[in-house]
């Protein structure tokens, strides 16, 4: 039964791509409104698949997908004036100057001249990325470009914003900066939701986090309960970190051979 408070709702969602590869095998996932939500797994985990199913770039197989309430259908991209996006592999035309790139995504998203106008200066000052406004974005270093990706995503003042490693490749000062941003947006009442492998910063920053291995959820929990969730709730066992409760979760699942040292 659908929870009004939860911006995504998802059961049992199931994706096989043509290569036969099964990305998502029954994933089921909450994530309550104004929440900075934690996404995390391995590679090809099933992290990227879902988002870009919510973003409306792959279709599921079988499953339900809500957000916002409402079933999400396909050829139906109503949802997306609702959410900022920021996908693993960012797209935007680097010739452009970031200011020029705003206005352009800002009429894509069908805001008046006006509302591009303000919100491009804006994002410019709040970004810090004002005396670089007309330089071609493919002239920045990872950290700016990071930060024009955000920046674009939000231009609409979305009331989700998903992120796929937003904070990869980046240096701690840019990194910082995209944190504070994220969280203020958070106090505004977004809600975030990110994926990331720094596992550290997930726990400091994120309020719920959810572990997914080979395309299902093995666990969903809020950030403060880590150190009392025992794994599977079956040992009596804590745990020290986020690090420390993925690696045992995952690993388990692995089973990997030890590597014989030549």
């Amino acid at each position: 039964m659908h929870n009004p408070l939860n911006i995504i709702d998802i059961e049992n969602l199931v994706k096989t791509y043509d290569s036969g590869h099964k990305a998502l095998d029954g994933l089921s996932l909450k994530v309550r409104k104004g929440t900075i939500f934690g996404f995390l797994g391995l590679n090809g985990a099933g992290k990227t698949t879902t988002i870009r199913i919510l973003a409306g770039l792959n279709s599921k197989d079988s499953g339900t997908v809500r957000l916002f309430g409402k079933e999400l259908v396909e050829q139906d991209n109503s949802h997306l004036q609702r959410i900022g996006f920021v996908l693993d592999e960012p797209l935007y035309f680097d010739w452009m100057s970031a200011g020029e790139y705003f206005r352009f995504v800002g009429i894509m998203y069908d805001l008046d001249r006006e509302q591009i106008d303000g919100r491009a200066r804006e994002l410019l000052d709040f970004f810090d990325l004002g005396e670089k406004g007309d330089d071609p974005i493919e002239s920045f270093s990872t950290g700016m470009k990071k930060k024009v990706s955000l920046a674009a995503a939000i231009i609409h003042k979305p009331e989700l914003i998903v992120l796929d490693e937003p904070l990869e490749g980046i240096d701690a000062l840019a990194a910082s900066s995209i944190k504070e941003s994220l969280q203020m947006m958070a106090r505004g009442g977004a809600t975030i939701f990110i994926t990331s492998h720094v596992l550290d910063t997930v726990e400091k920053f994120c309020n719920e986090i959810a572990i997914v291995h080979q395309g299902k959820v093995l666990l969903q929990c809020l950030t403060s309960d880590i150190r009392l969730r025992a794994k599977g709730e079956l040992v009596n066992s804590t745990y020290a970190s986020l690090e420390e409760l993925f690696v045992d979760l995952v690993s388990d699942k692995l089973k990997k051979k030890h590597l014989s040292w030549l």
